[in-house]
């Protein structure tokens, strides 16, 4: 069923109560959500559960710039809800009879048995590429979807409507050597359904790929500490430019002085070789989006051009208060929330320089092929990172895998002293997590070489 055909009766009257003298903008934004995630272990299912649900969200910013917020799950009777849209508190929240819904195994297994039927036998196979050797002892493979509806329509006559897709594999592979335990992680996402993904070749080897990287940490040595070059492979996701970077150059941190870019438009931020966009209309992405949550169209936006800062990320509030236009990076979790300016898909553009090429210009340092987790603080952007896959590189060549890695370094400084830029490109899925809201994103980057850096490990 369209979510058109659930608009409330009463929905004009909530238009006007929007549009009254002294607001300034004002939205309603209805939404249908179906879940489903499904994880096999080598000899059973290890989860199974399918759920949907459906909500209503009413925002109005008045002449004060100031947000006033109310949702209900319940889209047949609004009525409670009017006094709270009209209210005066910054936000104001209600939820009348929660109808989201979960599944027990056995209704799943009744209800949607062609479904599951799909499902497992793709789980199937790729449990069948998991290495069979003796130090793989145990793994698990997990299969996530999302289908989003949505309909927005606001004060000043927009309305759209769009249906959202999310697909996420997961393969996470233990491998074990002389007592000594590695673990292999991959995922695959894209904005499809499951139809358009299961057939894809980056998607059909994910297993595969997790047990070569256990199998492959078996044999790696303790990372080497001290201040060296470090060149980040094009597989290691974006990371870095999404955390200790990207964040900073949200509307809504850089504009209230609470970034290290605040009040640098126009300046050199970064080498003349970086080139940093944000473009949430990259077809199939995990951070593509027709329309954000606020119903602006997608557009690809240059944050920062051959070293200079040329914007901000900016949702409908921030572009109000500092008189700019919206971007469309306005974005919610859901109709529980409200919308906050939010990364898409992030990126640096490629350079010049073949990767093996960047790799052979290193004498002595560390090669990373991905990133794990860290700390960042975005009003400096310093930052750590754990390194999960890392190599030890001597002479231009990669030497021996090595663990227990971790960058420490400052963001913004490193997109300064970044000397080499590869022709590759490669992006990560991801949900990235802000002010308790997570958002499907992609971040990529191609091989860069960072002349100087941190590394954390154990010194000799």
């Amino acid at each position: 069923m369209k979510i058109e055909k659930k608009i409330p009766k009463d929905i004009e009257k909530f238009l006007k109560i929007l549009s009254v003298q002294g607001s300034l903008l004002g939205e309603i934004y209805l939404e249908h959500t179906e879940t489903f995630k499904l994880v096999v272990e080598p000899e059973r299912i290890d989860e199974i559960n399918w759920g949907k649900e459906e909500g209503i969200a009413f925002r109005k910013i008045d002449e004060n710039l100031k947000n006033h917020f109310a949702y209900s799950s319940d889209l047949e009777n609004l009525s409670e809800l009017e006094d709270l849209v009209k209210g005066v508190t910054k936000e104001t929240f209600c939820i009348s009879n929660r109808k989201e819904k979960e599944f027990s195994e056995k209704e799943i297994l009744n209800n949607q048995e062609e479904y599951l039927k799909s499902r497992l036998e793709f789980l199937e196979n790729l449990k069948k590429k998991v290495k069979n050797l003796k130090e793989i002892k145990h793994y698990k493979i997990g299969l996530s979807e999302i289908k989003k509806e949505i309909f927005i329509i606001n004060s000043e006559g927009t309305l759209v409507s769009d249906e959202r897709f999310y697909s996420r594999v997961v393969a996470v592979v233990v491998a074990e050597r002389d007592g000594r335990l590695e673990r292999g992680y991959e995922v695959f996402g894209r904005s499809l359904p499951f139809e358009e993904i299961k057939d894809l070749p980056e998607v059909l080897n994910v297993s595969e790929r997790a047990s070569d990287l256990a199998l492959t940490m078996l044999s790696a040595r303790k990372a080497p500490a001290g201040v060296m070059p470090v060149v980040l492979s094009g597989t290691a996701g974006g990371t870095m430019i999404h955390e200790a970077v990207g964040h900073g150059l949200e509307a809504d941190h850089a504009e209230e002085g609470l970034s290290v870019y605040s009040e640098r438009i126009g300046e050199k931020v970064a080498s003349e070789l970086i080139t940093v966009v944000d473009d949430a209309t990259l077809p199939s992405l995990y951070g593509f989006y027709r329309f954000d949550d606020e119903g602006i169209a997608s557009q690809k936006v240059v944050l920062i051009e051959k070293g200079i800062l040329k914007n901000f990320l900016y949702d409908k509030y921030f572009a109000l208060k500092y008189g700019k236009e919206s971007n469309g990076h306005g974005r919610r979790q859901d109709f529980r929330h409200i919308p906050i300016p939010r990364m898409a898909n992030t990126y640096i553009e490629r350079g010049t320089y073949k990767p093996e090429e960047i790799i052979k210009s290193v004498d002595k340092g560390l090669l990373v092929k991905k990133m794990g987790g860290g700390e960042v603080n975005p009003l400096t952007g310093d930052f750590v990172f754990e390194v999960i896959e890392g190599y030890y590189i001597e002479r231009g060549e990669i030497a021996y895998p090595v663990k227990g890695a971790t960058l420490v370094g400052n963001g913004p400084k490193v997109l300064e002293i970044i000397d080499m830029v590869g022709d590759d490109l490669s992006f990560t899925p991801g949900t990235c997590g802000k002010d308790g809201q997570g958002v499907p994103v992609a971040d990529g980057q191609p091989t860069l070489r960072i002349p100087e850096i941190t590394v954390g490990g154990v010194l000799d």
